[in-house]
């Protein structure tokens, strides 16, 4: 017993002292430096910090494999999506040999459900006239997602300069104040990235990116990971014909977003990213 109780006094002792060491923040858990070699305090970073976003910027090139060479792309954008994400996008767009035609702005109006009756009633008349370019059965948000896929989007194979009706439905939407437009008149794509944003109505949203999706080769629609929207897309059937990727903020979701764009020339739909339920990358 004796032995016993002369060993427990020194142990705690130096129990005591690593605690208040590593309190203090000056304990030997937390600094490298010794009395013989004084120096900086080294701090490593967490293993695989930063490490997925690193090593898929550095194997895009490789992964795109010009797949989009010298496809137009057009970028429309919601409110509340972010101008880092776009030009991200933009840029890696670029990388895959893809050339972005125009970056459109959809404003507020146009989602918000409060301005329904403008909507559907402008959407009414534009419809009348650019008849037989849009379902005479289409609700108010997949009519309006049409008529936004004939002011900036194709079918065909390659890109095409605007016709009269894309014209004069740019102008109207413009005029309306549903859609901002570039400057120029930039040519019409038959791929097109959706930006998600602010959350809307899941409705409009499953209208809009379904009606967009009836005047384009592509649509690829993206968002942050986890986004409820783009998660909605996904549950009410619209990744059947329009592909999601979420992890937007992220390189790795940017360029699986790219590479969706690719995917999407021959093959419509499936939800990949972060969250995506037919797998993180849409490749083949």
């Amino acid at each position: 017993m004796i032995r016993h109780r002369s060993y427990a006094v020194p142990l705690t002792a130096v129990l005591l002292a690593l605690a208040t060491g590593v309190a203090l923040g000056a304990g030997p858990l937390t600094d490298t430096r010794s009395s013989a070699s004084p120096g900086p305090r080294v701090v490593r970073p967490a293993a695989g910090a930063g490490y997925g976003d690193a090593f898929a910027e550095a194997t895009a090139g490789r992964l795109y494999g010009h797949g989009l060479s010298r496809r137009p792309v057009a970028i429309v954008r919601l409110p509340g999506s972010s101008n880092a994400t776009v030009n991200a996008l933009a840029q890696q767009v670029r990388a895959a040999g893809g050339q972005v035609s125009a970056t459109y702005a959809v404003t507020g109006q146009l989602v918000e459900a409060s301005q329904k009756s403008l909507v559907d009633t402008l959407g009414s008349q534009l419809a009348q006239q650019v008849k037989g370019r849009i379902d005479p059965r289409a609700s108010t948000y997949p009519r309006i997602g049409q008529l936004v896929a004939v002011a900036v989007a194709t079918k065909g194979g390659a890109g095409a300069p605007p016709d009269e009706d894309s014209a004069a439905v740019r102008q109207s939407l413009a005029a309306a104040k549903l859609l901002t437009l570039p400057t120029g008149d930039p040519q019409r794509a038959p791929l097109v990235v959706v930006v998600l944003g602010s959350p809307v109505n899941q409705a409009i949203a499953d209208g809009f990116v379904t009606g967009l999706a009836a005047g384009a080769r592509g649509v690829v629609a993206v968002a942050p990971s986890e986004d409820p929207v783009l998660a909605g897309l996904a549950d009410d059937g619209v990744t059947k014909r329009v592909t999601t990727v979420d992890g937007s903020e992220t390189a790795a979701g940017r360029i699986a977003a790219v590479l969706g764009l690719e995917r999407a020339w021959t093959t419509r739909g499936g939800a990949f990213g972060a969250s995506g339920s037919d797998g993180a990358v849409p490749l083949g």
